[in-house]
């Protein structure tokens, strides 16, 4: 069957592809484990500075939780002596990466697959392609994603998506905020990579911290928040990049990031 998770590293942009197109690269455990690691890896690798997640082929991006009869690792399956779905712990990894994720919305993106743009930190989508949660029409509810899509929808989109089973278009989703930009196909490609270009060229140890921050941030209440946000602003002060930053600011120049 080959990999179920590819990844290529292009420069510092690292993309992590869903490798089933023949199941509309449907997650199962193995896909899910693939990504798990490729996060690792990636964070791991101190010449990467974003990371890309799409699927293969044309027609979807992720149809979410794999429910063919014949699936290996099935969505709905908990054991009982280790309860942690893999999808709790994919969405644990993917909220805790310190790099920018981006998905690259290339076709539909249904129930677990909204899940996974909604997880990343930008999104770019085809704007034909599909992105929903149908799960009410076979007598469940998007339970697994609810914590993302919450974060990521206005409430009244999502209580119509969640409640009604419809779907947006790319086009729609990115009108309501589900994502930053919606193209055409053959577009798709090209605004990745502008998107891509805008995020890679600045301060690594800045986002790095940053979205570290912010993850904690989520956590907390609002004092709290602020107590904890004037300490990283501190400590992110006296990074190498912060002085460079200031540096080629007061210099007219472009940065030199080193990631320190």
């Amino acid at each position: 069957m080959g990999d179920v998770v590819i990844s290529t590293a292009r420069g510092a942009v690292l993309t992590v592809t869903i490798n089933r197109p023949d199941r509309r690269n449907a997650i199962n455990e193995a896909v899910a484990a693939g990504l798990h690691d490729a996060l690792d890896a990636a964070e791991a690798d101190p010449a990467i500075r974003v990371v890309v997640l799409t699927g293969a082929g044309d027609k979807a991006f992720c149809a979410g939780g794999d429910m063919q009869k014949d699936a290996e690792g099935p969505p709905f399956e908990l054991q009982a002596s280790d309860p942690r779905h893999y999808i709790v712990r994919l969405f644990t990894r993917m909220n805790a990466c310190r790099l920018p994720l981006i998905a690259r919305v290339n076709g539909h993106a249904l129930g677990g697959g909204l899940g996974l743009v909604c997880g990343c930190d930008l999104a770019v989508a085809r704007d034909d392609a599909l992105l929903g949660t149908s799960e009410v029409k076979v007598g469940l509810f998007p339970m697994m994603i609810l914590p993302l899509l919450l974060r990521m929808l206005p409430a009244r989109q999502f209580m119509e998506m969640c409640l009604t089973g419809e779907p947006f278009t790319g086009a729609e989703a990115a009108a309501a905020g589900i994502v930053n930009y919606a193209v055409p196909a053959d577009e798709l490609d090209d605004k990745v990579d502008w998107l891509v270009g805008r995020v890679a060229d600045k301060s690594p140890t800045g986002i790095r911290l940053g979205k570290q921050a912010l993850a904690s941030i989520r956590e907390m209440g609002f004092a709290q928040s602020l107590e904890y946000a004037q300490f990283m602003l501190a400590n992110m002060a006296t990074t190498e990049d912060a002085r460079e930053g200031f540096a080629a600011f007061a210099d007219r120049r472009k940065p030199n990031w080193t990631g320190a």
